[in-house]
């Protein structure tokens, strides 16, 4: 019960961390789960009806305030969506799991640690035919592992400056929704779908709380490239330990 407790009182404060920026937390909840042993089969469901409870709340609130442009969030997504369903369906072995999981988790903590949000940078042509490649293949590995993807596709846009900031965190949002859905999807026609409802419930509960508040108010008051380097280093950690029980052990 203590365990629930604490895991909960995570989960709210990444759901209000990430949907500040348009992310879903997926890929720290995996992180955190991890970390307190909980078990493989309840992991990627669980966090994508995490992913799923926050992003709804945000790309409602991006939409709301003109943020999103769906034309544009549905063209980056069109590819992804499919392959998010098909990685999500694809029955893999549970070390490849892991180590897909744990590289991810690597490439995420690397990624969030060097990401700024530069309001400032003008945006640039969109090369669109760059965006629904790199799109699919992160629907893909997203829909695999339990993610929605955000996590990769921001910073992707920040380089190739999509958008202004406010702009690609509206479509991160989006994509991170559609795509949890679809891997999710994906994870039920391959009946693999574990969510325990009365372990899981008070962890939905505290997501949704956090996402309703993130989603409605930047958090101002905290140092966001502290706080987003300290989540670094727990999905870091978590990678490293993915990685050393079960890739060492196949060399």
């Amino acid at each position: 019960m203590e365990s629930v407790v604490l895991l909960s009182i995570l989960f709210f404060f990444i759901a209000a961390l990430y949907s500040s920026v348009g992310f879903g937390g997926g890929s720290s909840y995996l992180a955190i789960m991890i970390l307190a042993g909980i078990e493989l089969h309840l992991l990627r469901s669980t966090a994508l009806l995490c992913n799923i409870i926050v992003v709804s709340g945000g790309t409602y609130f991006f939409i709301k305030s003109g943020c999103l442009k769906l034309k544009e969030a549905a063209i980056i997504s069109i590819c992804s969506v499919p392959l998010a369903f098909l990685g999500g369906y694809l029955p893999i072995e549970e070390k490849v799991i892991f180590i897909l999981l744990g590289i991810s988790l690597l490439v995420a903590a690397i990624l969030l640690w060097f990401k700024k949000d530069d309001l400032k940078t003008p945006a640039k042509k969109k090369p669109l035919k760059y965006t629904l490649g790199v799109g699919g293949i992160i629907g893909f590995i997203s829909g695999m592992i339990g993610i929605g993807g955000g996590i990769f596709l921001s910073p992707f846009l920040h380089f190739i400056k999509w958008d202004k900031a406010k702009q690609i965190a509206a479509i991160a949002s989006f994509f991170i929704l559609v795509n949890s859905v679809s891997g999710l999807a994906g994870q039920w026609y391959q009946n693999e779908i574990n969510v325990n409802i009365y372990w899981a419930w008070p962890l939905l509960l505290s997501v949704f709380l956090g996402g309703q508040i993130g989603s409605r108010i930047a958090i101002k008051s905290f140092d966001h490239m502290t706080i987003k380097r300290i989540t670094s280093f727990v999905i870091l950690i978590a990678a490293l330990k993915i990685l050393n029980d079960h890739l060492i052990n196949l060399l």
